[in-house]
């Protein structure tokens, strides 16, 4: 995330002899609400009733705040975001190894965070930071625990959770009450099915569904909406089934596909993300027996 313009303190507020409703630059702070005089607001900035701002937290041009909210610790709001009621962002994690650092939380441009949803900052002991990227939804009462890294244009449904240091691909999206344990890799343009409990790795573009979560498919809807060609579309099908539905030892499977198909781009990066350092492993296809796997 790029760094962010500040136009202006709410110590420069109360010092500009603004009216109650705070119009300096365009900014907008109801007399309800809590602004610490260090927060640092942009250009249009708008902080609805009740809302508590931090001393040192920086807030975006066109960036809302309905009511309600409450922004601490070290965090950064991206431009024209829009923060519904009752959100917390940037508070301390649920982590007992926290010891009150001065870690970060990022929240991307234009990301709709809505009702009830909880972003904790990042741990010392983790990346130090939690990432939310732009053009992302995350829907009501969503949790994004500690270090945590979501990409750009994810969406996540009502009541999904996630652990700590867990990360989301570009485009990816979250069903809800979907639950997915500390570490686990979710790969660009992946889906996961509501109600699923997801223990490992989902391979980009790759569809899981269930309690415990197994790979169902390719997330072929998605393919389409990203506007991936026909040709393209063909071939990572065919590397998907060779590599999750058909007969033999995994790590051979693998290699084949490599051999016929590992030249395309998307099969390419299926591959990479397979072969990159994984916590948690790789969810494999359901109905593939174990026994055959290596």
């Amino acid at each position: 995330m790029d760094a962010f313009p500040v136009h202006t303190t709410a110590a420069d507020l109360a010092a500009s002899g603004a009216s109650d409703i705070g119009r300096v630059r365009g900014v907008r702070i109801h007399p309800m609400a809590v602004v610490d005089p260090s927060a640092r607001l942009g250009m249009n900035v708008e902080i609805g009733p009740f809302c508590t701002v931090g001393p040192d937290v920086e807030i975006e041009d066109g960036a809302r705040l309905i009511s309600h909210v409450v922004i601490d610790g070290h965090t950064r709001i991206g431009a024209d975001a829009v923060i519904y009621p009752f959100v917390t962002i940037g508070m301390a994690p649920q982590d007992f190894k926290y010891r009150d650092e001065p870690t970060r939380t990022e929240v991307g441009a234009r990301c709709q965070i809505r009702e009830h949803v909880t972003i904790h900052r990042g741990t010392a002991h983790g990346r130090g930071i939690t990432r939310v990227g732009t053009d992302c939804m995350l829907m009501a009462t969503t949790h994004v625990a500690h270090d945590c890294t979501l990409g750009n244009g994810v969406v996540v449904a009502n009541n999904a959770v996630m652990g700590g240091h867990v990360t989301i691909g570009d485009f990816a999206v979250i069903g809800g009450a979907a639950a997915i344990h500390q570490f686990v890799r979710i790969g660009r343009g992946a889906m996961i099915g509501g109600v699923s409990g997801v223990e490992a790795d989902v391979i980009p573009f790759g569809t899981v569904l269930g309690n415990r979560a197994r790979l169902a498919s390719l997330n072929m809807i998605g393919l389409r909406r990203r506007g991936f060609t026909k040709t393209q579309v063909t071939q990572l099908r065919a590397a998907f089934r060779l590599m999750f539905r058909g007969e033999g030892v995994m790590a051979e499977r693998i290699e084949q596909a490599r051999g016929l198909y590992g030249e395309d781009a998307l099969v390419a990066e299926v591959l990479a993300f397979m072969e990159a350092p994984s916590r948690r492993g790789l969810i494999r296809a359901a109905g593939v027996g174990a026994e055959t796997e290596a």
